[in-house]
């Protein structure tokens, strides 16, 4: 009896380590990722794997890692032209008297296509490949990263005064549902409805996307409990903190994505976990704005599902998904006074599946399944500054550092090759750059 002849794919990649996230905490060595089109069709052992399928690409990763794509969950990627514009100064300051300010001069659609842009690159060559978006004018946010073959969730914004995008709350209302529509069916780009905060959007405005969110079934993303002075200033305003004010107008749901909580009590955290609330930890940019620091542990232990993100590049002032992962996974131990705290397996799930269960994309990433789509990064372990190695999942997270993310994939689509950006010019993303740089330099 003759044996199957070996099944026609698009790619296999071969590893020296698989992590799939997905079951926990485990690494399967010498084992092979098979891509079909977009999606992940097999993950077995290399040898099975060569004699099973007959890839029209194969790759070699005698070295590496190979890990779902990061997922940045909560990002403002145009700011990355702000990078270093106004640091060491508390939030508030940095936001009315700095951010704000500039942002004002130079916002539009042309600002936030090349700030997307630089981010892109930065992201790809760091091992990320989906971001949870949060900026004015999502409708060029969005058609940049399509534009780029890049994942994202696309915010669509509401504050309480005008803005370059919309000037009256009918308008930031029709405006998302534009953008929402025009969306609608895209492989790479979704949306989520992302009022700023408590302190700058209405009841009412939450009251109508309570009930838009559920219409259109997309989260709602907005900062929350990011400093004690914004609970202070809530419960002068209302009497209630911040938390208590969603949970009165029913906002506290499996849609919410609450970024920040480092202001979180023990009943909120409860809370959260029984309500099903996704809570995004921005540990660099807390501890760089010295807003305070979100209870880690105390959320994982409940059951709350926490992601790590960076925020962006105004108050971080990277994408080091890498350096974030390793920041959190620290601190974590340090709030809670407990070494064993946020383990290294927990920080990398808290980048992948637990981000992508954020934002309502667990079934499509985050781990390295059969059935996934094929968001991957594979991560050099051979260089000196992770060796010797002992456990791959506490290498990657305390010791590797994005540099040694040498391709990427998303959707099965190569888009960093042996560090180079495959389908990106740099040199002219650094031009306008620099040029976007004199231009705020400026104001």
């Amino acid at each position: 009896m003759s044996s199957m002849p070996p099944k026609s794919v698009d790619l296999v990649i071969e590893a020296r380590w698989v992590v799939p996230v997905e079951p926990h905490a485990v690494v399967l060595e010498q084992h092979a990722v098979v891509v079909d089109a977009d999606r992940i069709v097999a993950l077995l052992p290399i040898a099975e794997a060569r004699a099973a399928y007959a890839p029209r690409e194969r790759v070699e990763l005698g070295e590496h890692a190979l890990i779902p794509g990061l997922i940045n969950s909560h990002t403002h990627n145009p700011m990355t032209l702000l990078r270093g514009l106004a640091d060491d100064l508390p939030l508030m300051t940095w936001l009315q008297e700095h951010i704000w300010p500039a942002e004002a001069k130079v916002i539009g659609p042309e600002f936030v296509r090349d700030g997307v842009e630089l981010a892109v690159a930065e992201m790809l060559r760091g091992g990320t490949t989906c971001a949870n978006e949060n900026y004015f004018f999502p409708d060029a946010i969005g058609a940049t990263y399509r534009k780029l073959g890049f994942r994202a969730v696309v915010g669509l914004p509401v504050i309480e005064f005008p803005t370059a995008w919309a000037k009256t709350q009918d308008e930031y209302f029709e405006r998302a549902g534009e953008v929402h529509d025009s969306f609608l069916g895209d492989p790479l780009v979704g949306t989520a409805f992302a009022p700023h905060a408590p302190y700058t959007v209405s009841d009412a405005s939450f009251e109508r996307i309570r009930v838009l969110a559920d219409q259109l079934d997309i989260p709602v993303h907005l900062h929350l409990h990011e400093t004690a002075h914004e609970v202070e200033e809530e419960k002068k305003k209302s009497g209630l903190r911040p938390f208590q004010r969603l949970q009165k107008l029913d906002l506290v749901n499996d849609r919410l994505i609450a970024v920040h909580m480092t202001q979180a009590t023990d009943a909120e955290i409860a809370a959260c976990a029984e309500a099903g609330v996704s809570v995004v930890h921005c540990p660099e940019s807390n501890l760089k704005l010295a807003s305070g620091f979100c209870p880690a542990e105390k959320f994982r232990r409940a059951g709350v599902n926490l992601a790590v993100a960076t925020d962006g590049c105004a108050s971080n002032n990277d994408l080091d998904m890498f350096g974030e992962m390793r920041t959190a996974a620290i601190l974590a131990k340090a709030v809670a006074q407990d070494a064993a705290a946020f383990d290294a397996a927990s920080a990398l799930r808290a980048g992948t599946l637990n981000a992508a269960r954020a934002m309502g994309l667990e079934d499509k990433v985050g781990s390295i399944e059969v059935g996934k789509q094929a968001d991957l990064a594979a991560v050099r372990l051979s260089d000196l500054e992770t060796q010797p190695l002992f456990h791959v999942a506490s290498q990657l997270v305390y010791a590797t550092g994005r540099h040694q993310v040498t391709d990427v994939w998303i959707a099965g689509r190569r888009k960093l090759a042996g560090r180079q950006l495959v389908d990106m010019d740099v040199e002219a993303i650094l031009a306008r750059t620099r040029q976007w740089r004199e231009r705020i330099a400026a104001v």
